[in-house]
């Protein structure tokens, strides 16, 4: 299993990350602390162990963040022990809180225990969306956001988009996308799919990032 560490004091970090690997751990070790909610989609962990004080947001809009996307247990680690911090911690979604300094095998024994916990009783715990350069496309509500924003897709604007995302760094034909669309080839219509083609473009540029998609004359589009 792979366990997330969002931990701006260096040598906490490494060192829960030695421990956590030694258990037989994989480790994701968080350093840019701008960016804990593309990291953690990116890396889909099974637990996250999350500071409440960060550089740029604190945990807790962390754990309201991830919680947006993820059933993933999270532990709050903090030097923060008043009993408006633990509140806030479980009414942000967080799910256990260990005071600074703790004893390791303390930290294992949660770990150990919400992870028994959660993944024999939930099964719906994996992560149902698409992400890419901060660009998150939601599979369950077909809304694409981007930081705090977000915008709803029609069904062939989020089938196209999916597809796409889906391929990331590789070019999709218009056919392949057309075919996509239309299961049977008589209803297959180019001006249909440019104009889905624009109106994606339009929203992706509402939400900032004008050039997600890139045009290949003559072969179709590719997300790199």
């Amino acid at each position: 299993m792979k366990i997330m560490i969002v931990e701006d004091e260096a040598t906490i970090r490494d060192m829960v990350g030695e421990i956590l690997e030694k258990w037989g751990f994989e480790v994701v070790k968080v350093e840019d602390f701008n960016h804990v909610l593309e990291m953690f989609l990116k890396e889909n962990p099974q637990l996250v162990l999350l500071d409440i004080n960060l550089p740029f947001f604190d945990g807790f809009h962390w754990c309201s963040q991830i919680r947006e996307h993820s059933k993933a247990p999270i532990i709050f680690l903090s030097s923060r022990d008043t009993p408006m911090d633990m509140v806030m911690s479980m009414n942000m979604g967080g799910d256990d809180y260990v005071n600074k300094p703790f004893h390791t095998d303390v930290l294992m024994a949660k770990i150990n225990a919400l992870l028994r916990r959660t993944y024999a009783y939930v099964a719906d715990i994996v992560v149902h969306v698409i992400e890419h350069d901060g660009v998150v496309l939601d599979l369950n509500t077909n809304e694409l956001s981007h930081h705090h924003h977000k915008i709803e897709l029609t069904k062939n604007e989020f089938i196209i988009l999916r597809l796409l995302m889906q391929h990331k760094g590789t070019i999709v034909s218009r056919v392949s996308i057309m075919r996509s669309l239309w299961a049977d080839e008589r209803f297959v219509d180019e001006n249909a799919l440019s104009v889905n083609m624009t109106r994606i473009r339009k929203k992706l540029a509402e939400l900032g990032k004008e050039d997600f998609i890139t045009t290949k004359k003559g072969y179709g589009y590719i997300i790199v």
